[in-house]
Parts: C-alpha cells; sequence; structure tokens
C-alpha cells in the first residue's frame, strides 16, 4: 500500500512538473493531485528535495535503461559518441525531467539519477583510458564531458527549437572528444599522459600484495597528475 501511495506521488508530480513547470511542484499541489494528506509526503519522502530527486530518478528510467542497452563494442570512442547522443536527444525530448535532474546547480546534493549517469559516463571513459587513447585523466575527461552535454541541452532548451541549429550537438562532441581522445594508437609512440592513464586503470587487475593500500592510493594520485600533463 505505501509503495503504491508513493508511486501515486511521484506520477502526480512528474505530470505537475511537465505540465507547469518546476514551480507548480508543491506539497500541496502535489497532495491534492496525487489524492493524499500533505503530511503523506514527509512521511514517504522526508522533505521535498527527496520527493524531486525520486520524480527525477522516475523520469529517467527509461533513458538510463536504453543507455545500459546501448553494450558496448571493441571501439570505446564509438560506444562514447552514442551515449552522447542518446544523452542530447533525452535531454531535448524530456526537458522538465532533464533541467530537474541536471540543470539546478546543488553541489552539496547531487540527486542520485544524475550520480547514476556520471557514473555510467565515467565507465566509458574508463574504457577509453584502458584502451591507453585518453589525454586527460579520468576524472577531468568525464567531467569535460558532462559539462559539454549539459551545457549544450540546457543551451538549447532556452532556444525555441524551430531556432536551433541542428549542427551544435555534434559540433561540441567532436570539441570534447579532441580535447580528451586520441587517434588509435599505435604500438609505439603513445605519450606519458596516455601510458599514465592506461595503467592507472590497470591498477585493480595488479597482484594482491604487490603495493600496500597507502603504495596504490599514492600511486593512483601520481598516475591522475601525469594524466592531466601536457
Amino acid at each position: 500500500m505505501a509503495w503504491d501511495t508513493r508511486e501515486r506521488i511521484i506520477r502526480a508530480a512528474g505530470r505537475l512538473l511537465a505540465e507547469q513547470g518546476r514551480d507548480a511542484v508543491t506539497t500541496r499541489s502535489v497532495a491534492s493531485a496525487a489524492g493524499v494528506q500533505p503530511p503523506a509526503i514527509y512521511r514517504l519522502f522526508g522533505d521535498k528535495d527527496s520527493l524531486l530527486d525520486a520524480v527525477a530518478v522516475h523520469g529517467m528510467r527509461d533513458y538510463l535503461a536504453d543507455k545500459g542497452a546501448l553494450g558496448e563494442t571493441d571501439d570505446p570512442v564509438h560506444d562514447l559518441a552514442r551515449a552522447w547522443d542518446l544523452h542530447i536527444r533525452f535531454g531535448l525530448a524530456e526537458p522538465a525531467c532533464y533541467l530537474l535532474a541536471f540543470g539546478e546547480p546543488r553541489p552539496g546534493r547531487a540527486g542520485s539519477a544524475r550520480r547514476e549517469a556520471i557514473a555510467r559516463l565515467r565507465h566509458l571513459v574508463e574504457r577509453i583510458a584502458a584502451a591507453g587513447r585518453l589525454r586527460t585523466s579520468v576524472e577531468r575527461a568525464t567531467e569535460m564531458l558532462h559539462s559539454g552535454g549539459v551545457g549544450v541541452v540546457v543551451s538549447q532548451l532556452a532556444i525555441e527549437p524551430d531556432e536551433r541549429d541542428p549542427g551544435v550537438p555534434q559540433a561540441m562532441w567532436e570539441t570534447v572528444r579532441a580535447a580528451i581522445v586520441t587517434g588509435r594508437p599505435a604500438r609505439t609512440g603513445k605519450t606519458l599522459s596516455q601510458y599514465a592513464g592506461a595503467l592507472r586503470q590497470a591498477l585493480p587487475g595488479a597482484p594482491g600484495g604487490a603495493l600496500t593500500e597507502a603504495e596504490r592510493l599514492l600511486l593512483v594520485e601520481w598516475l591522475g597528475r601525469l594524466s592531466d600533463a601536457r
């Protein structure tokens, strides 16, 4: 019963968000739309921010499922490009949910939907690093991709659909890709940052006991710095 009520509240809040915008999602309006008393929202979600987080998770379920369904090929850069395209399409198709998850600057409270999306992005970047094709650290590349993707979607949403330049998302992708990804590596000629990035990704596979935990953490820090070096 509690789960049904929770789902009904989330769906009601999602409808209000899509139809009337963020400001329309108040405790009173959601309770009325869901046919419950306001205390039920606090009992099930704790506060309004937690309710909005649940709405974002609900709204992004299909997107995250589609992202997982993309699978992985033997070309990690191609896989990243597909994920970028999916991110842009989702943002432009579901602006209310997208802005709730990605467009509100809440540094101290990263929503669970956004955390999951960024974690999946980082995994794609880690595969590129493991292939020796990353110019920077995984952390920097992930942040650049996330910032670039969110920036494109938010800026495009501020423009009337028939006035948008459809080439902007692809141009931004090519710009970010050039900054973080090398061409296909030859057998020789890798840069120090490429070697450092690939070694950093390989560390979890090191034989047990080869390094103490303190040594491993220090080496990870050093390799991260080298990955960002030019």
